[in-house]
């Protein structure tokens, strides 16, 4: 649940889980998982003819073309099955880069960063798309502004210009905002499951217009059954998948500001939604005998309807992802709100930041001007995702609700801001916005944390230095 990263599709074949050792090593070296599957030599000369025929890419000069980053996940290849990401490769074409890798694990790395700021080793760029690292980070002066050396009114930025003035703070830039992603959380489920207990297929559904809450609710109610070992609804995603489709974030950035918006109409109707949920037996997860473990093995078995997660769970070696959910699994993005005016899903981004202190700044411009490349250029955005079926061996038909998925971010986004105000706002959010599905009211929840959550807006809002979690 805390491991909650997103995944971009075509720039990002890059990023997929690897569950790392932990910051503690004695030295700043890729683990054993680490394998340098590179491109084909194929690919190398489509892209180098690719990126001769593209005026995207500014023709400079790199001085330093070492760019350290700092993460639990390598961008390099590593043991998830990947091939080198197809940015990467543009990277060491374009400009001769390379991206050092300085390993931790999730829990500890803003610790590691800081020690790393402090002892002046230079650190140069850190993943803002777990949605943690802004404004908080920017509060607490360990990133900078990135409008030096990156111009968003640019041909390679200027798509995305809007997504990244929208957090702008204290009239700078501090999150570079890449691409905003659909993928951060999908309705998986097994399709055999769905037609032995003669459902309509959520993808035809989907298809037709009428995969909102209200056949959501139906299906959830036809067929949970606990006595019978038929559950409905597991997991840790569900819930804020749910939130999102009301287009309306907890906590939300206007003019530089934060914004409490739990007050709003909108969360008040996802939240008695999913109390209605449970109170008609469709949740499973801490319900009854069902416990607190999830069990995603479950959808495989035909014992569960939906387990809402992150797309990254597919990006893996087909053996990965289909010894866990099993041979029939597809995916869906999640119901839509039927009293919304547009489709919203849960938005992720692929967002970084520059850190205080970092050396080659320049370096981390010219990396991610190649990520945005690999979007925008036509035949570059076609590598990737062909290098993403092999890869991972997704089907086409999977390609395509991922693209879907993606599409609908593309059209309504929005952001969550909730996780960058503090470590404690984050944690108040992320529980009790819960509450409702495991059949607490939501006045009761509301009128327990708004003020709280005021307060460490109001704090954030006046850059006042929080008290330090991470």
């Amino acid at each position: 649940m805390k491991k909650a990263m997103t995944f971009i599709f075509a720039v990002s074949v890059l990023i997929s889980f690897a569950f790392l050792n932990s910051c503690g090593n004695s030295e700043n070296l890729p683990s054993d998982d680490y394998l340098d599957n590179d491109v084909s030599p194929e690919i190398r000369s489509q892209l180098n003819k690719s990126i001769s025929e593209s005026d995207l890419l500014e023709d400079t000069e790199l001085e330093n073309k070492t760019i350290k980053w700092l993460s639990d996940w390598n961008i390099n290849p590593d043991s998830s099955g990947k091939t080198k990401p197809i940015e990467v490769a543009v990277f060491e074409e374009k400009y001769g880069g390379k991206i050092e890798w300085i390993q931790c694990d999730y829990e500890s790395r803003y610790e590691k960063l800081a020690k790393m700021i402090n002892s002046g080793d230079g650190v140069d760029f850190f993943y803002a798309g777990n949605m943690d690292a802004f404004p908080k980070g920017a509060i607490r002066e360990m990133f900078v502004p990135v409008d030096e050396y990156i111009d968003f009114s640019s041909p390679v930025w200027k798509d995305i210009k809007e997504v990244n003035d929208s957090l702008i703070w204290n009239g700078s830039h501090y999150c570079t905002v890449v691409q905003t992603t659909g993928d951060k959380v999908a309705c998986v489920y097994n399709r055999k499951t769905i037609q032995e207990a003669g459902l309509t297929d959520p993808a035809e559904l989907y298809a037709n217009g009428e995969w909102d809450w209200n056949a959501f609710q139906n299906m959830l109610q036809k067929f949970s059954d606990a006595d019978n070992q038929r559950y409905g609804l597991d997991g840790w995603w569900f819930e804020f998948g749910l939130i999102a489709t009301t287009g309306i974030a907890p906590v939300s950035i206007k003019d530089s500001r934060l914004v409490n918006n739990i007050g709003s109409p909108e969360i008040e109707r996802v939240q008695n939604f999913m109390y209605n949920l449970n109170q008609t037996g469709c949740v499973a997860i801490g319900v009854g005998d069902y416990g607190w473990d999830v069990h995603p093995e479950y959808i495989s078995e035909g014992k569960l309807l939906f387990y809402p997660v992150g797309l990254f769970e597919f990006y893996k070696e087909e053996t990965q992802w289909k010894e866990k959910f099993g041979e029939d699994v597809f995916f869906v993005p999640m119901p839509r709100d039927p009293e919304s005016d547009k489709y919203y899903t849960s938005v992720g981004m692929e967002a970084y930041t520059f850190v205080k202190g970092g050396q080659n700044p320049e370096g981390v411009a010219k990396f991610l001007e190649c990520k945005r490349f690999t979007l925008l250029d036509k035949a570059t955005k076609e590598i990737a995702d062909n290098q993403f079926k092999n890869d991972f061996n997704w089907t086409d038909e999977m390609i395509e609700m991922q693209h879907s998925m993606q599409k609908l971010a593309d059209e309504n986004p929005f952001l969550d801001i909730s996780k960058g105000v503090s470590g404690d706002c984050e944690e108040i959010i992320d529980e009790n916005l819960r509450l409702s599905a495991k059949g607490v009211p939501w006045s009761e929840t509301y009128d327990a944390i708004s003020p709280v959550i005021d307060v460490y807006i109001e704090k954030a809002n006046k850059n006042i230095v929080l008290d330090t979690e991470e």
